[in-house]
Formats: structure tokens, sequence, C-alpha cells
């Protein structure tokens, strides 16, 4: 599934290793910081999922720029291009840094075109299929709409707080277009 099509970026991440921390704020921390402290930590050692974190990142990045897309197949480029872009400009925030990388824009999903009801019955759908790949998938949303919501900060362990609100939202307003809900939720606030 998903994240079977990410295991060249799940090798990557496993290579460098990632850090555990749940939360910073991507203004703040530098492409240095990224890649030596954030990426030091070995993988399995606890902590946020390397695959969700950059998928975080990706769906931020993405309404960063003003889409209202996902992009299905462009993750793995994303993370690539991510590094390459911070070992060329190492003391470059994060937050620029995503934001100077482009997704492969191939297969894109206009989240005006999904309706709540028919995302909440697919997450539920996938999530009994396989929890990872829509944990990934709430992931960028989460990116996605922190992005929106104008906020810098990354916390990891706001995913489950953020995908109960998304999908109560969109149980109450089911007609309503996942790109409008994505702007409309409230991310939760440790």
């Amino acid at each position: 599934m998903i994240r079977t099509s990410l295991w060249a970026l799940l090798l990557w991440c496993a290579a460098s290793g990632w850090s555990r921390a749940a939360e910073f704020n991507i203004a703040t921390v530098t492409c240095t910081n990224y890649q030596n402290e954030m990426l030091a930590a070995p993988v399995g050692s606890g902590g946020p999922d390397p695959i969700n974190t950059v998928m975080w990142l990706f769906g931020y990045s993405v309404a960063k720029s003003g889409a209202h897309v996902m992009f299905g197949e462009a993750l793995t480029g994303f993370g690539f291009g991510l590094d390459a872009e911070c070992k060329t400009h190492p003391t470059e925030s994060l937050l620029s840094a995503i934001g100077a990388v482009r997704p492969d824009t191939k297969n894109p999903m206009d989240l005006n075109s999904v309706d709540c009801a028919t995302f909440e019955n697919r997450h539920l759908d996938l999530a009994k299929t396989d929890a990872e790949s829509a944990d990934t998938i709430m992931m960028w949303l989460f990116g996605f709409a922190v992005a929106k919501s104008s906020s810098p900060i990354y916390d990891s362990n706001g995913l489950q707080a953020f995908g109960s609100a998304l999908l109560g939202d969109c149980r109450a307003n089911p007609n309503r277009s996942l790109f409008d809900e994505l702007s409309a939720v409230k991310i939760p606030r440790r």
C-alpha cells in the first residue's frame, strides 16, 4: 500500500536515523539541526515515525504553497529533495527548506473535490485494513491543517487528537469539502 511505496524513503531515514523529538518549531530549526540532531537517533528507539514526520512536512509545504491538492506519488521525491536542499543550504530554516522543494505533481487529488463524508468513510475503511497507511495519510492532512492555521509547530503527539477532531467535524459537516474542513478544524494544542 502507501507505506510499501515509501520503502526507499524509509531506507534513507534508517540509514541516517531520525530524532525522537515530538515537538519542534520548523521556523527555528535549521537544516543543520534537522540533519545532525533530528536525524541522529536510531530508528526504532521510540517516538515519531520517520515517514509520518516527512509526510507532515510534505502536507505543510503543500498548504504553504497555496495548493489544495494531495500528490499521492510525491512523498519519496519530497523527502529526498528536502535532504538535498538541506545539504546545499545548511543554515537555512527547515520552514524555508520545505518551501524550496518542488514535489512531483503527477496524479493530484483536489481536496475541494472530496467531501467530508467520503473522506471519513474511506479513512475508517483504510484504518481497519492498514492502520499505518491511514495514520500516514492523516499525518499529511495534519501538516496541511497546521500550515493553514499559520502555526510553525510540529507536534507528533497531536496526531490522534487532530484525527479525532477532523473526523468529528466531518461527521458534523458531511457535505463540506475536505479542503474547507482542513482550513476550519481546530488544531489541538498541548
